[in-house]
């Protein structure tokens, strides 16, 4: 049979209204572009002649393209140096950094004496150069919990794990050793969340019982009594992040009553309570941006995210698209809040000054390209991407203005509720979890949907994204844990071995933690 062709195109019918002047196309000059690296000036590849509009996407797959080595694509961030200015106003930058394209970014800029007829010097920085190997077995299967383990978060150091479980106890572990360190006893009721502190110095947990408390991760000793203020049990814990507060951070907590409290760990008392919601507060986040103390961003099943300032907890934003619960928020800072100072170098810091340094340095550097982002994931099976404040980064100011309260896109395609959405920690990719048993892979500044993981034969309960961002696993009803190949999007490596549901996993350089209704912690590595 034939090959048919499709139609021709219908031309659009102005009724009764003149038609629009055709956008006159700007011609883009071609520039001739040098590669060279940022540590030692080589040239990275031969000067290329391209169009000065390639977006900086485009540039950075041609730099991966051009030099031949056999690893994966290396993320880079490019710069041109500008020309020695002898009337510059002492101070004024040296460099541009590629946000956009080299049109928008260098020939366009004020200062910048650049022609299309100079060679411009490209200077590039490869970004998380580490690479963290898949875990491939269990290394230990630790018992110790009596009930299901219902939550699992790694120390920002990556040296110890804590969980919370239905017997009322809390537990760490020892990951260097892969051996029980302390049992933290104290709560009436099953131990819903635990959150380190960005400078690993306290660990919270929240309870059914309603109460939050505070322990001392070196004694397993807890400070004090629990803070009570709560009449339902607590959903979700928040820290001040160290860049903010390195010294005494406080702590937010969410609760099924609908509020939200702020606590001053070195008070103990409650600071300031955020009402406002109208029902149960499922997560609380606390972010970098927005206020000199940050913002607290919360989801709630009164179907509204809120924004507020975290300084005083004055609202300043409420975010109403979900048309049912919202069970989840994911920040594309998450994974540099919840750090702090410390990176994959391993490098401490000496004094609370640094600390706050070095965390700033690390949390800025990720605002250089994206301002602070946020997803949410909600019982109507659809995530919204928002960004509350585009003008925290130079890469989104001059972006064209939306609405903050709109969202930037609507994440539609998976078929039953949301489960769990992370960002990778390099904030590029979003992934979400649902109960029809798939994973969706996400662009993280736009929102666009890149890819369906599909394997697992039950929900998938939760996330956790490797620290180069290269990998995704999951964890599911069907007692399995997944990582996922994200050149392929199909599974990487299959983790059986745990006898019932998998609830809660986490990634820490490479190793994987899971712990579930079997009752068991498994360490999986390479």
């Amino acid at each position: 049979m034939a090959t048919l062709l499709p139609p021709p195109k219908r031309q659009k019918v102005y009724h009764g209204i003149p038609e629009p002047e055709p956008e006159p196309v700007v011609p883009t000059p071609n520039v001739v572009v040098q590669f060279v690296s940022e540590e030692d000036g080589k040239s990275l590849a031969p000067a290329v002649s391209l169009p000065a509009n390639v977006s900086r996407e485009g540039l950075e797959a041609l730099v991966n393209k051009l030099s031949k080595s056999e690893d994966d694509p290396v993320p880079f961030a490019f710069y041109v140096k500008l020309p020695v200015d002898k009337n510059a106003a002492p101070g004024a930058p040296t460099q541009i950094v590629l946000s956009k394209s080299i049109e928008a970014d260098v020939l366009n800029h004020t200062t910048a004496d650049v022609t299309p007829e100079d060679v411009i010097i490209v200077h590039c920085s490869p970004q998380s150069v580490f690479r963290v190997r898949p875990a491939t077995r269990c290394s230990s299967t630790l018992s110790g919990h009596t009930s299901p383990i219902l939550c699992a978060s790694f120390s920002p150091t990556g040296n110890l794990l804590a969980t919370g479980s239905g017997d009322t106890n809390a537990r760490l572990w020892d990951l260097n050793t892969e051996t029980p360190s302390h049992t933290l006893s104290g709560h009436k009721g099953w131990v819903l969340c635990v959150e380190w502190e960005p400078m690993e110095r306290k660990l919270a947990t929240g309870g059914h019982d309603g109460h939050v408390r505070l322990w001392d991760p070196k004694t397993g000793k807890p400070f004090g009594d629990a803070l009570r203020g709560h009449s339902k049990w607590v959903t979700s814990l928040a820290w001040e992040p160290a860049h903010i507060n390195p010294t005494t951070p406080r702590l937010a907590s969410s609760s099924k009553d609908g509020s939200v409290r702020i606590w001053s760990t070195s008070t103990r008392k409650t600071e300031y309570t955020l009402g406002g919601h109208s029902a149960s507060v499922n997560v609380v986040k606390w972010g970098g941006s927005g206020g000199p103390k940050g913002v607290l961003y919360t989801a709630s099943s009164d179907r509204t995210v809120r924004i507020w300032d975290a300084e005083r907890g004055q609202p300043l934003h409420t975010l109403k698209e979900h048309a049912h619960w919202v069970t989840t928020l994911a920040l594309n800072t998450d994974f540099v809040l919840r750090t702090g100072p410390f990176d994959h170098t391993g490098k401490k810091p000496l004094s609370d000054e640094e600390a706050k340094q070095m965390a700033k340095a690390r949390y800025d550097n990720l605002l250089k390209t994206t301002p602070e982002l946020l997803i949410s994931g909600s019982d109507d099976h659809t995530l919204f991407l928002w960004s509350p404040f585009p003008s925290s980064s130079p890469a989104s100011a001059e972006s064209p203005k939306h609405s903050v309260t709109k969202p930037v896109a609507r994440l539609t395609g998976h078929q039953r509720q949301i489960s769990h959405v992370a960002f990778s920690p390099d904030g590029r990719w979003a992934a979400s979890a649902a109960w029809d048993n798939s994973v969706r892979i996400w662009e993280g500044r736009t929102g666009k949907f890149v890819a369906t993981l599909r394997g697992h034969v039950g929900a998938v309960y939760r996330l956790a994204w490797s620290a180069d961002s290269r990998m995704l696993i999951s964890a599911s009803k069907d007692s399995t844990l997944k990582i996922w190949d994200l050149k392929t999007y199909k599974i990487k490596i299959d983790l059986p071995g745990h006898t019932d549901e998998v609830y809660c996993v986490d990634f820490v350089a490479d190793k994987v933690v899971s712990g579930g209704r079997d009752r068991h912690v498994k360490i999986w590595k390479h």
